[in-house]
């Protein structure tokens, strides 16, 4: 591979993600490292990047064993020219089922070579204290294989032309994927004598389900349970009913 740079492409509500593609490419170790962030609504305003050389590294986080949806529909923004991608998923220590497999052609429908793919485990987006779901994963364990999973890409990169192309990327998963079982609209919802109307809550919400004025309101229809606004409150003022 002539260029030695590394695209990171990913949705990452809660940072888990992004998380484990860094220490991935911190592994590979190419530079420059440019980053798509997915993650906030704006990156819907305007047309996608095209991605024209040297690696990619594309993680979404693992929802009822898919790609989140909102996630499927910002990767379709972006174009890329026969970039090798490295897959990543995340999953909540239940399984990943068919998110890696769709990952995967996704990725091919842009224009990505899928050259290899890994799942990795994450803190559910339900973990707390007394519902320990992987909890603080991934942890230093976690990060220490993204980085040796990294180093070993780097040298499956550096052998390609030795190797006269890229082997068809074979992945778990089923095809039809496993159906997105449909769900009531449910949202996380705001203690009012303990939120502080500081708009962490309304920054972090990756599809805008969120708004902050003199109170907080939230758009159960919108929200996608990714928890991002429970776990990043400065206050602890988002809670979820039901849980």
């Amino acid at each position: 591979m002539k260029n030695n740079s590394v695209t990171l492409i990913y949705f990452s509500p809660t940072g888990t993600t992004r998380r484990v593609l860094e220490a991935v490419a911190e592994g590979i170790g190419y530079t420059p490292v440019e980053t798509v962030d997915l993650t906030p609504p704006a990156f819907m305003e305007g047309e996608g990047p095209a991605i024209d050389a040297g690696c990619a590294l594309i993680g979404v986080p693992v929802y009822a064993g898919r790609v989140p949806l909102v996630a499927v529909e910002r990767l379709k923004k972006i174009r890329a020219r026969n970039v090798p991608a490295v897959l990543v998923v995340l999953y909540g220590n239940r399984a990943f089922e068919d998110a890696l497999l769709e990952l995967k052609e996704i990725s091919t429908d842009a224009g990505f070579l899928p050259v290899a793919g890994a799942a990795f485990i994450g803190e559910h987006s339900f973990a707390r204290e007394d519902a320990p779901i992987a909890l603080g994963r991934p942890d230093e364990s976690d990060l220490a294989r993204a980085h040796d999973f990294g180093r070993r890409i780097k040298n499956k990169l550096g052998d390609h032309s030795a190797a006269g192309g890229w082997a068809p990327l074979e992945v778990p998963g089923k095809v039809p994927y496993r159906e997105r079982a449909p769900r009531a609209p449910a949202a996380p919802r705001s203690v009012v004598a303990a939120c502080t109307l500081c708009g962490t809550c309304e920054t972090v919400c990756p599809t805008g389900a969120v708004a902050v004025a003199a109170r907080v309101e939230t758009d159960p229809e919108n929200c996608i349970l990714c928890h991002a606004c429970v776990k990043r409150c400065p206050t602890g003022a988002r809670v979820m009913d039901g849980e």
